[in-house]
């Protein structure tokens, strides 16, 4: 695995402690792009904050081993040309992602890597330009249609999430038929809400079709989200119910 240039250390810099992880961590790959900015914020709050074994993986990557869960972060992939993931969802690790899931590993796709999943076949739909035209970075509310899932298992059905946005490309769509068979599979795992839990129009943020923020695959071990829990994961930051939802994966991969 090949570390990212700006994820190194100069000289000048001190190095931060090395955390002494627990025997039982879990191992997360969060793979990096060029264009990737939320890798940083993925690894430090899956290790430095719930301390798990978090490494990068460089998108050439052709294969990977010894990860129990993928990252696929937030960010501006290779520019975001032609469609936000388009281009990403050709580099090589693509295809050891898409492998990994296929043999029912974990992976979960922040923003940026919604888009990729959706762009890779991976998740059904697409993430088009919000209905505004606006970007928005914000707040959302977000109501949690399904607790019996890897992603969600430490929360609650019904439970409202406090989990920020960031992105000019949310808005999701399928046809129909995919909009029926994600609601009657529950693979419908986020909707955007009131604070009350109120599914309503003025609590969508970006125009995506059922108020959907998030959904899995089939299998249910894929989840694309466009909220980003890595930025709440500690009260300094505004809200820690990012740590429902990784505490939830550490928890499935724990067997608990």
């Amino acid at each position: 695995m090949t570390p990212l240039p700006n994820n190194t250390l100069s000289a000048s810099q001190p190095a931060s402690p090395t955390p002494t992880l627990p025997q039982d961590a879990k191992k997360f790959g969060i793979v990096v792009f060029p264009g990737s900015w939320s890798d940083g914020d993925c690894h430090h709050a899956l290790g430095n904050v719930l301390q798990q074994d978090a490494r990068y993986l460089w998108h050439k990557e052709t294969s990977f081993s010894n990860v129990d869960c993928i990252i696929l972060p937030g960010g501006f992939s290779y520019g975001d040309y032609l469609r936000p993931g388009a281009i990403a969802r050709l580099s090589p690790v693509m295809a050891a992602v898409a492998r990994f899931a296929n043999n029912g590993g974990l992976v979960l796709g922040i923003c940026n890597g919604f888009q990729m999943l959706c762009e890779a076949g991976l998740l059904p739909g697409v993430l088009m330009r919000n209905n505004h035209l606006e970007f928005r970075c914000q707040w959302t509310n977000l109501l949690v249609e399904q607790a019996d899932t890897p992603f969600t298992n430490a929360c609650t059905e019904g439970q409202v999430l406090h989990v920020p946005i960031s992105h000019g490309e949310g808005s999701y769509y399928a046809d129909d038929e995919t909009l029926d068979t994600l609601e009657s599979n529950g693979q419908v795992l986020f909707r955007y809400c009131t604070p009350e839990g109120k599914v309503t129009p003025e609590s969508n943020p970006n125009g995506s079709l059922n108020n959907i923020a998030g959904i899995t695959n089939k299998n249910g071990n894929v989840l694309g989200m466009m909220p980003h829990p890595e930025r709440c994961c500690e009260e300094i930051m505004g809200g820690i119910d990012g740590l429902s939802i990784f505490g939830s994966i550490i928890q499935s991969l724990s067997g608990k």
